[in-house]
């Protein structure tokens, strides 16, 4: 085989990495533009952006982005995490004509296959592209992806929607060339091979976690057309591109990062490698200690370590190292909102609910909810304030919208709840902990044992309130399970198992008569399977989740609950296995010991 291997092995070979070099303040302007000098100057603009010199990136990019093939990707990026962020149809409409433009530019360097290429490539078909060639089949699968991904977000129509899922699958096809050319190319001394090999493991790896995660019936439908999804070798693939210097390298590390600190406790079982993300900061930090990206996954690290004060000074700190990015300060503030939740400071957290609904275009009528339920939840409230709240849930439906094409289920959820507001005489229940539960909060409070405490206290005073004035409550099955899943939960956190477990079975006793929430059910089947695998009581963990997955659909935020039931599987599945192992192992020491005798 070529030299290089294959990007999908088990183990991959130690690169030598050069000494990383730190951004220039002030980029020098580049001159002849071939490839070497190209990505050179492509990734001193990079680190400059990590490094907050946004303005300044961006224009480094734009100058050669008509000639550049690595230029032209740079500058794209930069307007696509701009536009992704604000959601702002003007920013949306220009990233897509700039990425156009980009993909126009990696296109025409290169190779034009032809007819007999396309139905058998020779031997030496991949060591007979150029350096060009081979970097501008990487620069189009990236530059196919954001176009891709801007084509989603830039019209609701159905045509759109077709024609950004055709654009995904031709970013897949592009990298899979990637990997053939990786693994059958001759590379011999070529100084271009790292930042190539660092892309492949950035976009095959990232397909592969990103598929990984996908529940069950939404995976079968991808592997029918053609993707594939692989959780171990996506994270091997992002650790191995971790480790180059290169342009792509500290991406990989960012990929990792969203997954270990932000993916598996929003959308997972909260299994992340904190130890590992905390010394890939670290390593990130030599290179931008000011950086905000870097700065805000520091906080986000401490926050899901429990290091709930920690965490709001180091969000601070990365609101305070820039002004120009304000995308960046929404992704802080958001964090803050929920660490004050945490803290249970509901007035600190209805100002970043405040702050983010007059300046984020993101999810206006959840912003709006958000900042109702938090002035909700003070002990004290003013005739203003329930003047204000009203106001905010009658402006709640009036501000929903559509992105690419669908509702949003999360604001599905808050015009359903502002609705019940009204018809439940301006009334609901521990509506802020049930955001903390469905933001899968409740993860990161384990952590600190001393913040559930003053929850499991409101929780069973709720519960009281109910048993004397039933009648006060309209649905109040409802009100009930959702008091319930709150104290269960806390209980759990908290190591009292078995009365967790009576509170999970007293929710999915009484499904028949919960009328509205019927999320409540699934949610209560899916951390009673948590609990049994903790127990090691794993038949009935499956037949929780086959409960919670095969008999519940149609409800709210449906398609949530079963990214964490799909977790909650892949938890399962791994304690299996591991069960598996320790059963051989066990049974061949037994072997050895007869042996003996």
């Amino acid at each position: 085989m070529a030299e290089g291997g294959s990007v999908f092995s088990e183990e991959f070979n130690e690169e030598d990495d050069e000494e990383f070099q730190d951004a220039f303040e002030v980029l020098p302007e580049p001159s002849a533009v071939n490839l070497h000098a190209s990505i050179e100057d492509a990734m001193t603009a990079m680190n400059l952006f990590l490094n907050n010199g946004f303005d300044e990136a961006k224009t480094h990019f734009k100058k050669l982005a008509d000639r550049s093939m690595y230029h032209a990707l740079g500058y794209g990026t930069v307007m696509f995490l701009q536009a992704s962020m604000t959601f702002d149809a003007a920013a949306i409409d220009s990233a897509y004509e700039v990425v156009k433009h980009s993909t126009s530019i990696c296109n025409r360097h290169r190779r034009k296959s032809g007819f007999m290429d396309s139905l058998y490539k020779q031997k030496t078909y991949y060591d007979d592209l150029t350096k060009e060639q081979v970097h501008a089949e990487l620069c189009y699968a990236e530059c196919l992806l954001e176009r891709a991904l801007l084509t989603f977000i830039q019209d609701e129509n159905l045509i759109n929607f077709i024609k950004g899922s055709l654009r995904i699958k031709s970013c897949y096809n592009s990298y899979k060339e990637c990997v053939q050319i990786l693994s059958r190319r001759n590379w011999k001394i070529d100084d271009e091979k790292v930042h190539f090999e660092s892309g492949v493991c950035l976009g095959v790896g990232s397909f592969n976690l990103m598929i990984s995660l996908m529940p069950t019936r939404m995976m079968k439908l991808l592997e029918f057309v053609g993707f594939s999804g692989n959780m171990r070798k996506g994270l091997l693939l992002l650790e191995k591109g971790a480790q180059f210097n290169s342009m792509r390298g500290p991406l990989c590390s960012f990929a990792l990062l969203a997954y270990h600190v932000i993916i598996t406790y929003v959308m997972g079982t909260g299994e992340g490698d904190v130890k590992f993300a905390s010394d890939l900061i670290e390593q990130l930090l030599v290179r931008y200690p000011k950086g905000a990206i870097t700065l805000f996954y520091l906080a986000r690290l401490n926050e899901v370590a429990g290091n709930i004060n920690n965490a709001v000074v180091r969000f601070e700190e990365s609101i305070d190292s820039q002004k120009l990015w304000l995308q960046l300060h929404h992704l802080c503030y958001w964090e803050l909102m929920f660490c004050h939740c945490f803290k249970g400071d509901w007035l600190l957290a209805m100002k970043y609910a405040e702050k983010l609904l007059a300046e984020s275009r993101w999810s206006k009528a959840t912003y709006a909810y958000q900042k109702a339920v938090f002035l909700l939840m003070c002990d004290e409230q003013s005739e203003n304030t329930k003047s204000h709240v009203m106001h905010l849930l009658q402006e709640v439906p009036k501000l929903k919208q559509r992105i690419a094409g669908k509702s949003v289920p999360i604001e599905k959820f808050a015009v359903r709840k502002s609705e019940l507001y009204f018809e439940q005489s301006k009334r609901l229940t521990l509506p802020g902990y049930e955001l903390i539960y469905i933001w899968n909060g409740f993860l990161i409070l384990s952590k600190s044992p001393e913040l559930l405490d003053p929850i499991l206290l409101k929780a069973e005073a709720t519960l009281q309130e109910m048993a004397l004035h039933k009648g006060k409550f309209m649905h109040f099955a409802d009100d009930y399970c959702l008091a319930i899943l709150i104290k269960a939960v806390c209980l759990k956190h908290k190591g009292e198992k078995q009365q967790a477990e009576e509170c999970f079975l007293s929710i999915i006793q009484n499904y028949k008569d919960v009328q509205v929430d019927k999320y409540l059910i699934p949610s209560a089947l899916y951390e009673l399977a948590l609990l049994y695998i903790s127990a090691d009581r794993l038949d009935e963990a499956e037949e929780a989740l086959n409960r919670a997955r095969q008999d519940y659909k149609g409800y709210s935020l449906e398609s949530r609950i079963h990214f964490r039931l799909h977790a909650a599987y892949m938890k399962l599945t791994s304690y299996r296995d591991e069960r598996a192992k320790n059963h051989r192992e066990s049974q061949s020491n037994v072997s050895e010991d007869l042996n003996l005798l």
